[in-house]
This record gives C-alpha cells, structure tokens and sequence, in this order.
C-alpha cells in the first residue's frame, strides 16, 4: 500500500482540470484566422484537396477542412491556424471562416431544442457509429476517456446498444453499406434523440465527398444537432462541444 501511495504522490495528478483553457501543446491546428492580405487565392483554391476554400468571397468551410495546413504554409500572410479548439457548432453556416473576421466558433443556445439541457444536461449517453470511417476519429474519443481527458466525469460516455442512448455520433462519410445500419441504430434510440457529426468525414464527406460509394441520404432526412469539425477532432473540441451543447459547466 505504502509503495503505490509514494508512486501515486510522484506522479501527481494527471487528468487536465480545466478543459476550458488547457493550452494543447505540439503543433496542433485550431480555428483559422483569415487575413483580408492579398494573395493568390485561385492557387490556394486550387491547392486544397477537399474544395474547403472559395472565393469571392474568400472563407474556408471547417466542415471540409482536413487541417492539413497547405493553404498556411503556401500563404502565412493570409491565412494562420490558432490552437483554438472550440470548433464545435450547431449549425452548419457557422462553420464557415470568411476573410477578416475573427470570432470564436460556439453553440447557439437560441438555436437548440430546448428539451437538451432539461433531458441531458446531467447525463448524456452516446452510441457511436463508424460509417466508414478510417479510424482516427474513433482514436480521438476513445482518448477522451482516459486519465488525462476523463469526460465520464462530465457525465457523459458512450454506451454499446442504441436502447441505452441519447445520441448518435457518426464518424465516416457514411458509405453505402453503412447506411441502412445507421438508420436501423437511428430509429432504436429513444426519443427525444440527438445527431452528431464528428470530423470531416461525417460533416462533408472530405476527401470522399464525390465517391460513388457514399450513400448520405441519411443527413438529408434528419436534422443534425452538432457538428464536430477536425480531422481528427482533438479529444479537448469533442469534449468542450458537447458541454456546451448539453448546457453542462464543467
């Protein structure tokens, strides 16, 4: 008992404390700011892999945005990334990033059913479904539980059957023979039910945005409640969205 009290004092406390704002260290890309600098935005538009960046005006779409970070490095003048990991939004226009502007991405409250906080703001159950997913994003939440993330102490977690949730997290750009699964875990969650989009994938499609194989029907037929951008969303956006979108203060 004495040696794993003496281990436990060395190694101190690890989970973060302040989910809020902890700095993510390393190279980690957040929200980008955009200049109104010229430059030669036909190349950026055209060195973009997921047709996230447009003209006219100039913006990037953080629901097709890989993070690759290409457009930043060919013109840092005009367009930087931020460590800001608040990215998550419930409502798809405001994932939209124009020229000039400056603002921190949030959940609009007035936007929000209002059965959210009243049903879930103390517990929040989640089953999670990769439609086709590659598997980073699906690493992402998993780190979200663990000792440094911890984000079953903010009451929610993810849970094995849709009978036991409140929401479906959809990682993937949903493929063809995952959709009819989907919507079968879909309709077993009881009402009142919440959809989430985690990663570019789900939101858009990315980089397999024009694949025949993609069957998104799905997003077409039902409302979607949050939208997670990041590819990979970093465990810190995954968790301060869905506190912000259940209303619940860390």
């Amino acid at each position: 008992m004495l040696k794993e009290i003496k281990i436990r004092l060395h190694q101190g406390s690890q989970f973060i404390k302040d989910v809020r704002n902890v700095e993510v260290p390393g190279i980690f890309k957040g929200r980008p700011v955009i200049s109104t600098k010229n430059c030669d935005e036909v190349a950026l538009v055209e060195l973009c892999p997921t047709a996230a960046i447009s003209v006219n005006p100039f913006q990037i779409d953080l629901g097709k945005c890989n993070f690759c970070g290409a457009c930043a490095f060919h013109s840092p003048d005009k367009i930087q990334f931020t460590k800001d990991y608040h990215l998550a939004v419930n409502e798809r226009e405001a994932l939209i990033i124009r020229a000039g502007e400056n603002k921190a991405l949030i959940v609009n409250k007035e936007k929000r059913r209002p059965e959210i906080e009243r049903f879930f703001k103390q517990s929040f159950k989640i089953r999670q479904v990769s439609a086709g997913g590659d598997n980073s994003a699906e690493l992402e939440l998993n780190a979200s539980g663990n000792v440094q993330f911890d984000s079953g102490r903010f009451g929610f977690e993810f849970v094995a059957s849709p009978r036991h949730a409140d929401a479906v997290l959809i990682t993937g750009p949903i493929t063809e023979n995952m959709a009819q699964p989907l919507e079968t875990c879909f309709s077993d969650i009881p009402s009142p039910k919440v959809i989430i989009l985690c990663g570019t994938d789900a939101i858009s499609g990315g980089v397999f945005q024009n694949s025949k194989a993609l069957d998104r029907s799905f997003i077409e037929k039902h409302p979607i409640d949050l939208y997670i951008p990041g590819n990979p969303p970093h465990p810190l956006t995954f968790i301060n969205g869905i506190l912000d979108f259940i209303g619940k203060k860390p």
